[in-house]
């Protein structure tokens, strides 16, 4: 291990500007309908069930399998809130949760506690070998058992195989299976769940602790390819979604990592396709309606890769083709459209500012061609009017006969402490010759403008991180695709440490306390630890 300081100065021209479509003088008076009620006596109330203009031009379809249920949400309480662990990419419905615990000082040093290696799956399939590991998004989940589910378990499960432990880690891996972890150790603690094909995005558990893990296949090795939903008591697939036939695209892949919200269970598609499961009370799913949409422009539907995020009925989505909609989830009609541009894979973030709540969603270039912009725009949840946008050229590299969009993979940052006032993305710029440099950039949340920007060792796909000192000092973690790991001080961008640990980290970090777990394409999997040298 080694500790790299790094000091650059990049000269950059940032262009902050308009870059999606701004609601119209209606769309402003109707602000005036959604004036948020107290909820102090009368419990989370629903955002209303409105349409702005902008969905004008929006081609959409709302399938209704399961007329007997209105499909109305009446719990729109966050249930990860509750839940002893990180159940969900992000951590709960607005993908924005505290990732971190508490260091003292300044980190300045990392610590690799275990690693773990995965399987290899080295079957060609029609997008390449996959191998083994972590892939994007590939954040590993986090458990602390209650007593009574690790009764629970031990009763339904049994068998010497099994050495289950309180404190759990599960991921999905690119060799086709998902494992589960000792936290403590990194040792097996369930052997390994073979879903056939390769898993490149985040799982899901169900907040309600009933067995239910979403898993999304992300590559057809094999037929068929789907969602699925393994029951953790039952060892089994107790359901499963195919290929549509009614798909307005034929991808049928699944990075996105599914929420539960009240009694139903959300699932984006890269079929173009929005899902909406009713979840009972043992765990079955039943499919209850679908949300097809498509712009009506030269291209068909776009696929969800980027994971939903939700504030009480209304769920940001973003698409392949640059489409954002927010949908009110009790129905699934579209409430606003706002074009970002180009294909969106980081996911939407939500954070309220007093009753009202914004989104932030970046794009790549990948339909802009060699060269484009890509661009990071900060909307309203309530009526999608843009707050600003910036708009940052980026190139698409070629690489032997495989190319690599520029722009924005990880999904943003809030930062928090003495950072409140700051957003932090991982930027892709590429090159016209090829080189793939990236950047840790940190913007402001008022005004879009960017405060620092220090280039990277190589890009970064990684999602970053954050912890806290007993200062409310904000220090961001995060991971490039070359195996480095960066520390950097939120409020000035000095970077404090970089340790070139794995091969390849696409993947987001899990943080528990002052600790991560994170997988890499290299097969291995490290669970490591932030501290400092001086201990002040």
């Amino acid at each position: 291990m080694r500790n790299v300081l790094l000091s650059c100065s990049v000269a950059v021209c940032l262009l902050l500007s308009s870059c999606g479509y701004r609601s119209n003088e209606k769309v402003e008076d109707a602000t005036d309908t959604l004036l948020v009620e107290d909820e102090s006596e009368q419990g989370i109330k629903p955002y209303p069930a409105t349409q702005f203009p902008s969905v004008e031009g929006l081609k959409y379809e709302v399938n209704v399998f399961d007329s007997l249920h209105s499909g109305i949400i009446d719990d729109l309480s966050d249930l990860y809130a509750d839940a002893p662990g990180v159940f969900t990419f992000r951590g709960n419905l607005m993908r924005n949760a505290d990732f971190g615990g508490r260091v003292k000082g300044r980190p300045d040093t990392l610590i690799v506690n275990w690693t773990f290696d995965t399987e290899s799956d080295n079957r060609e399939t029609s997008v390449g070998t996959w191998g083994g590991g972590t892939g994007w998004t590939g954040q590993p989940l986090y458990v602390c058992w209650p007593d009574s589910i690790l009764h629970r378990f031990r009763n339904e499960t049994g068998g010497d195989e099994y050495s289950l432990s309180r404190r759990e880690v599960m991921f999905g891996s690119l060799c086709s299976k998902a494992y589960f972890l000792d936290f403590e150790t990194g040792k097996p603690t369930r052997p390994p769940f073979d879903v056939q094909n390769p898993i490149k995005g985040t799982a899901s558990l169900d907040p309600t602790m009933n067995g239910n893990l979403y898993i999304g296949q992300g590559v057809p090795a094999v037929e068929p390819i789907g969602a699925m939903c393994v029951n953790l008591f039952q060892q089994k697939i107790t359901h499963f979604l195919g290929r549509d036939p009614k798909a307005w695209r034929g991808w049928s892949a699944w990075d996105s990592s599914p929420v539960r919200i009240g009694n139903f269970l959300i699932r984006p598609g890269e079929n173009g396709t929005l899902y909406k499961f009713m979840v009972g009370e043992s765990g079955t799913l039943t499919l209850h309606s679908t949300l097809r949409f498509r712009k009506n422009n030269l291209y068909g539907a776009g696929g969800m890769e980027s994971s939903i995020a939700i504030v009480r009925n209304y769920g940001v989505v973003g698409d392949n083709h640059g489409n954002v909609v927010c949908v009110d989830l009790s129905t699934l009609q579209p409430v606003w459209y706002y074009y970002l541009g180009d294909d969106i894979d980081a996911s939407p973030v939500i954070e309220m500012e007093g009753e009202t709540p914004y989104v932030y969603v970046g794009c790549e270039v990948d339909r802009q061609g060699p060269i484009g912009t890509a661009n990071l725009a900060k909307i309203s949840v309530l009526d999608g009017h843009e707050v600003w946008c910036l708009k940052t050229t980026a190139y698409k590299a070629l690489v032997g006969e495989k190319h690599f969009d520029g722009g924005y993979y990880a999904t943003p940052l809030l930062g928090k402490g003495n950072c409140c006032d700051r957003l932090f993305v991982n930027f892709v710029e590429n090159s016209p010759n090829g080189a793939q440099p990236g950047y840790f950039v940190a913007i402001s949340k008022k005004t879009g403008e960017v405060l620092y920007r220090v280039k990277l060792r190589h890009y970064a796909w990684s999602s970053p991180v954050f912890f806290l000192n007993e200062k409310d000092e904000c220090f961001v973690l995060t991971a490039d695709t070359y195996g480095n790991v960066y520390i950097f001080d939120g409020k000035s961008g000095e970077e404090l440490c970089c340790h070139h640990i794995g091969s390849n980290f696409e993947s987001s970090p899990c943080v528990v306390g002052n600790q991560i777990v994170v997988g890499s394409r290299g097969r291995t999997i490290y669970k490591l630890t932030v501290g400092n040298r001086k201990k002040s």
